[in-house]
């Protein structure tokens, strides 16, 4: 026996959870914590939203710059926040840490509502992104380690997708509260940041019915607590459909129990050692992404308001059709993802999400564009970039094993973040206040590209995890050999 590895548990709950069918369980799940993409919706659409009432504030008084800063701010906290909360995911459970990072995200968000100046602002918006970072690696280890293997590849876009339900409501609640004379000038904005954190309240009641992850629990050595929560679960779902096999037919997995917690040089041999190419592949896909939206989405107001002359109050009724357009991407195009197949899917939606946008640039640097075919380009462009950006977070969350899933997910939402989005608010931002029509077309053909780019790397290297279970996908790193 290894050194270090003194005992082993064997169990079949892994592939009895991928057996299930799908249940008001499972439901229950993406609900709860599913909405933490609605909440990052929600941030990020009334950050671009009020970008003229912030400039407009008699108090904050802010310019392009510091709005592009603030979005730089969200996001560097989401990288930080990512990186911590993962690391305390992996070593102290799933369950623990989405309440954390939960109760993070109500209190910044609450604190943003009452920024007295441009830096409390700024502190207030990274430690959100701080909040909303952690909940990406606590939620997404979290659901796809519940949902059966057959149902994930959906399941994953749909719930990255709901990110958009986050951004209808922000748009509809920046049209309501922006409205000139409705409310003073500098209370639209505060009360606008304020309904995140009480959706975030509400969310926290339901998160108490959701249950730690039999898989990291076997990982632990408490088999007896995993074999309950799976044993509750199956019972739940008997009541409404019938088991496709008896309970003791699952094949079994062996585990050596992990007495000590993964650090950032077990994750780095897991990942550039063990499964270089996948690591290659999430970064690729990550950065590609994150570039392509946070350029364009944070941005969207200044774009409308600058070269299109769209109030503050008129930026929600654009935003609307581009929300819905990203979030019925993923929900149409997310079940291909499990049968077509991962590696067909994500490069044909990387490609055409690219190749779309760059067109669009072109139409942009033309003048051939209004606000409303500006906003209809978006929409057609994020259809499609919506469902690839959603399986870049699908593929980091299911190609590294179960003990470092959760610090795989933060590592690669950092980097893609960090390389492709920290700085592409701010430099949209600065190549928007020069008023330079080609500059910013620029801008958008270096997005355009790194989709192309990402999409070619899919296809190259992409692996073909639809269906199959997260052991199979890859052989966690406390395997102990055949039963």
């Amino acid at each position: 026996m290894r050194k270090g590895w003194p005992e082993v548990v064997e169990s079949a709950v892994p592939a009895r959870l991928d057996a299930l069918p799908w249940a008001l369980f499972h439901t229950r799940v993406i609900v709860a914590l599913g909405i933490t993409w609605v909440l990052d919706g929600l941030e990020v659409t009334l950050a671009g939203a009020v970008a003229g009432a912030l400039k407009a504030s008699p108090l904050l008084h802010m310019s392009d710059a510091e709005v592009g800063l603030s979005a730089s701010a969200y996001l560097t906290g989401a990288v930080i926040g990512a990186l911590l909360f993962g690391w305390l995911t992996d070593r102290f459970g799933r369950k623990r840490l989405f309440f954390v990072t939960l109760g993070v995200y109500i209190l910044a968000t609450a604190a943003t509502a009452l920024a007295p100046s441009f830096a409390m602002f700024a502190i207030a918006r990274f430690v959100t992104g701080a909040g909303i970072g952690g909940e990406y690696s606590a939620i997404n280890s979290a659901i796809q380690e519940l949902i059966p293997a057959r149902f994930r590849g959906r399941t994953d876009l749909g719930v990255n997708g709901s990110f958009w339900l986050g951004a209808v409501l922000g748009a509809i609640a920046s049209s309501l509260l922006l409205e000139p004379g409705r409310l003073p000038a500098d209370v639209g904005w505060r009360l606008a940041f304020g309904s995140g954190a009480v959706l975030g309240l509400g969310i926290l009641l339901l998160r108490r019915y959701i249950p730690e992850s039999p898989r990291w629990l076997l990982m632990h050595g408490r088999v007896a607590e995993a074999e309950r929560i799976c044993a509750a679960v199956e019972q739940e779902t008997s009541a409404t459909s019938p088991p496709s096999s008896p309970r003791d037919s699952h094949p079994r997995i062996r585990l050596h129990v992990r007495r000590r917690s993964i650090g950032f040089a077990d994750l780095g041999i897991t990942l550039f050692r063990t499964y270089p190419r996948r690591a290659l592949l999430g970064v690729v896909l990550m950065t590609a992404q994150a570039f392509c939206y946070n350029a364009i989405f944070f941005t969207y107001a200044l774009i409308l308001g600058r070269f299109y002359a769209v109030p503050p109050e008129r930026i929600g009724v654009y935003l609307l059709p581009f929300a819905i357009s990203n979030f019925l991407g993923p929900l149409v195009l997310g079940r291909y993802f499990d049968t077509w197949g991962r590696r067909q899917m994500i490069a044909t939606t990387y490609a055409l999400s690219g190749l779309l946008l760059g067109i669009t640039a072109w139409l942009f640097v033309a003048g051939l564009l209004t606000a409303a075919t500006q906003t209809l380009a978006w929409t057609v462009v994020f259809f499609f970039a919506s469902a690839a950006a959603s399986s870049a977070y699908l593929v980091v969350s299911e190609s590294f094993p179960v003990e470092v899933r959760a610090l795989s997910i933060a590592l690669f939402y950092a980097l893609g973040t960090g390389i492709g989005g920290i700085g592409a608010p701010w430099l949209f931002g600065a190549l928007i206040g020069t008023g330079e029509v080609r500059a910013i077309a620029w801008g958008y053909a270096l997005g355009a590209l790194l989709m192309v780019v990402a999409g070619a790397v899919a296809w190259r290297i992409g692996i073909a995890a639809e269906c199959k279970s997260l052991e199979d996908v890859a052989r966690p790193l406390s395997w102990a050999g055949p039963p």
